[in-house]
């Protein structure tokens, strides 16, 4: 039959049984196909009026002389796969998670493991997300207490050493050179200059100026938990500098107090601490504004 006249009466879907057996059998039947259906892909009518058979077989002469190399094909599909699944674990490899506190700030972050974290002020605390189960490891600078979950080997990192656990509470801080773990339950080990030390419940290390004295403890948490600062022959330079970074404030006293402080005062009402820290060493204040604050010696 001819083949104009079978591909006429295909597009009309007018074929015979005889003569569809006829168009099958043509040698681009299939493709007369593949582009019908492609044509009807891309329209946006769906009773869009088919072209002339002249106009298809202008189509079908265009696209038999370009042969496809499905073998290139597939190798760029699968390059374009792997490029892109080697950029999906370059960028999910590490999934970093860090957290910073300002001044007075106080935060509470609850690990992937349940274990959680208070973080003092002027603190930051970074770990990956990515691997926790396998590796509870994370990095610390300033002051945070800790109460880890029971499991595989936990480690903080600081800049002057690491302290290692598998399940307790301890507080760490790590600022100015100065270095102090407190353990307040279970077992923690610090690590630091090829030195380890043990440190059981109710008992703390310091390290400052690369000394280290082991000291025992009495209370059940760190002072600062409680919203209080707490001193023990303290200078009055290092409990004004305590209070001022507080209260986000600034304190004018005499440059020739060389008195010492033994007590505490709170986070939360500056009155308060003022006081606590003025009558016992027989001193004065005034709060003027600005958040500024005289204090003065009562002789004066």
């Amino acid at each position: 039959m001819d083949k104009e006249y079978l591909v006429k009466k295909w597009l009309d879907n007018d074929l015979t049984n005889e003569e569809a057996t006829a168009f099958s059998a043509l040698e681009n039947a299939a493709l007369y196909k593949e582009i019908i259906e492609e044509s009807k892909r891309f329209s946006g009518n769906t009773n869009a009026k088919v072209g002339s058979f002249a106009a298809l077989d202008k189509k079908l002469d265009s696209k038999s002389g370009k042969s496809i190399n499905w073998a290139k094909a597939v190798s760029a599909i699968a390059a374009v796969f792997v490029v892109g699944f080697a950029l999906f674990t370059l960028v999910n490899k590490d999934n970093i998670n860090t957290f910073n506190t300002e001044l007075a700030q106080n935060k509470v972050i609850v690990l992937p493991d349940n274990s959680t974290v208070s973080l003092n002020e002027l603190s930051e605390l970074e770990y990956n997300a990515s691997n926790w189960q396998e590796n509870r490891s994370l990095d610390l600078k300033g002051e945070a207490f800790f109460d880890v979950e029971k499991g595989s080997r936990f480690d903080v990192h600081t800049e002057f050493g690491t302290v290692s656990v598998l399940g307790t509470e301890f507080n760490v801080f790590s600022r100015d050179s100065v270095f102090k773990v407190a353990c307040y339950e279970g077992l923690v080990q610090v690590s630091y200059n090829d030195n380890n030390i043990k440190l059981p419940a109710g008992t703390a290390f310091v390290l400052s100026s690369g000394k280290g004295v082991k000291s025992d403890i009495t209370i059940a948490e760190p002072y600062w938990l409680k919203n209080m600062s707490v001193f023990d022959n303290a200078s009055f330079d290092a409990v004004v500098k305590e209070l001022e970074k507080q209260y986000n404030i600034k304190i004018k006293y005499p440059s020739d107090l060389s008195l010492r402080f033994t007590g505490a005062f709170e986070h939360d009402n500056l009155e308060n601490a003022l006081k606590s820290i003025s009558k016992p060493l027989n001193l004065t204040y005034v709060i003027e504004p600005n958040n500024r604050v005289i204090i003065e010696n009562v002789e004066n």
